[in-house]
């Protein structure tokens, strides 16, 4: 069964986050990178729901534990998770999310952003990155990150 964009509110989270820890080890590790304790922290901080923070809410909340790391701390630790695909920029908000799909690092990703509960599903570009890559070969044009944000309400809170 594949998995939903907006997993149900009454999901197993847990599995989920340990499912998005465990690829994050295992991507690391083919990569010969270090998933740092601070990196982890911020991944698993951001992995404890759907929903996209910004950076300070991330300090704010990793200062329950080990007191406030500093700002450039977890910056360095998001752009070290975006580089490696782990979690996206959500432009509109300013804020990051976990990455909980395994996809191309070159296929444009495309998040619905519920206005109601503030979770953000990834979904699959599908016919609209297609169209997009020959948009920007004909433009002789290579994306950084090709990134669609689009706002609406979750098929979740709409059945509320």
């Amino acid at each position: 069964m594949p998995q939903a964009i907006f997993p149900a509110p009454d999901h197993d989270h847990g599995s989920c986050a340990s499912t998005a820890i465990a690829h994050a080890e295992r991507l690391c590790a083919a990569r010969s990178a270090r998933l740092t304790p601070t990196r982890r922290h911020v991944l698993e901080t951001l992995l404890a729901s759907h929903k996209p923070l910004g950076a300070y809410e991330i300090m704010d909340r990793l200062a329950a534990g080990d007191g406030r790391p500093a700002p450039i701390t977890v910056y360095r630790a998001l752009d070290f998770l975006r580089d490696n695909g782990l979690v996206h920029r959500i432009e509109s908000r300013n804020a990051f999310v976990a990455c909980v799909r395994e996809h191309a690092d070159s296929a444009p990703v495309v998040f619905l952003i519920c206005e109601h509960c503030g979770a953000v599903g990834e979904a699959t570009g599908g016919a609209i990155a297609d169209a997009l890559a020959t948009s920007c070969r004909a433009a002789g044009f290579s994306p950084k990150s090709p990134v669609i944000e689009i706002a609406g309400v979750c098929s979740h809170c709409r059945q509320r």
